[in-house]
């Protein structure tokens, strides 16, 4: 099981020059990506974006590149020629306007074509950005797993929290509906009044079915083995489980309208906070 939420950056040194990768991501409903690269690896975004596509599900996902070009940082050629004619140029006009020279150092550098740039070996840069990209991503997946795996042990500790709850109404059940029927019984008995027991039983019968949780119970049990069993599922459950928190909540809330104690109450009001913890954490996971 995965998470949404990571982050790997690679700084990587190779001939053609250095590249260094971010990548971000967090929690979307969909697979959002997003790329900030440098106008000259701007193909490579097609490739990239490919790559993520196969790799990841879901997670809105941010990939920025900063590249230094291995020539660069050496300096750069000047074209001789073409500073001896604009020098030309400027003697040129020198001998019509009079005295002082028109150009000077800074300027000639500034004219288009003095400053030449090596020719940038497109292909090789492409690939190393691409070699570089895929060790960022697998330091990405592996966090999302190692977070994924975190996530799933929180998961099954509130599993066992909630079911501990299941247990404990089932084991006071009998105790509370036994309280119900003598609460009614010493009622009468304030009351002085001689009740029909086929009347009592009759009334008795609708307080047990409106009591009755054994259906909401079995189905909680029946929800927690799922998600038990979706825990250990391969690819992408965030979806699965994020159905599941909705089934159990419903169940929870069922449980808590048909209380008759305050012991069920609380047990209702607890299992609805581990199911809303779980349920926040669910949206983490792909």
């Amino acid at each position: 099981m995965h998470s949404m939420t990571a982050f790997a950056r690679t700084d990587l040194q190779t001939d053609t020059g250095s590249f260094t990768w971010e990548i971000r991501s967090v929690n979307s409903r969909y697979l959002e990506l997003h790329f900030r690269l440098p106008e000259t690896l701007r193909a490579v975004e097609s490739q990239v974006r490919e790559v993520l596509r196969k790799s990841l599900n879901r997670g809105k996902v941010e990939c920025s590149l900063k590249f230094t070009h291995q020539v660069l940082s050496q300096g750069m050629n000047v074209n001789e020629t073409l500073v001896s004619q604009l020098n030309a140029a400027a003697d040129h006009v020198h001998s019509i306007i009079g005295p002082g020279n028109a150009l000077d150092a800074l300027e000639i550098l500034k004219w288009p074509g003095v400053l030449m740039q090596p020719a940038l070996d497109s292909q090789a840069i492409e690939q190393d950005a691409l070699q570089a990209f895929e060790v960022t991503l697998t330091q990405l997946i592996e966090m999302r797993e190692r977070e994924g795996a975190a996530l799933a042990q929180f998961i099954s500790q509130r599993i066992d929290g909630i079911a501990e709850q299941v247990a404990k109404v089932k084991a006071l059940l009998p105790q509370i509906l036994q309280a119900q029927r003598e609460a009614l019984l010493n009622k009468l008995a304030d009351l002085k009044q001689q009740v029909d027991p086929d009347r009592f039983e009759q009334e008795m019968v609708i307080v047990l079915q409106k009591a009755d949780v054994d259906e909401e119970l079995d189905r909680l049990d029946a929800h927690l083995d799922e998600v038990a069993r979706i825990l250990k599922h391969k690819g992408a459950v965030g979806r699965r489980l994020d159905f599941m928190m909705q089934e159990l909540n419903r169940e929870a809330n069922t449980l808590s309208s048909k209380s008759i104690s305050h012991l069920t109450t609380q047990i209702a009001v607890e299992l609805k906070v581990l199911i809303e913890q779980m349920r926040e954490q669910v949206q983490n996971i792909e």
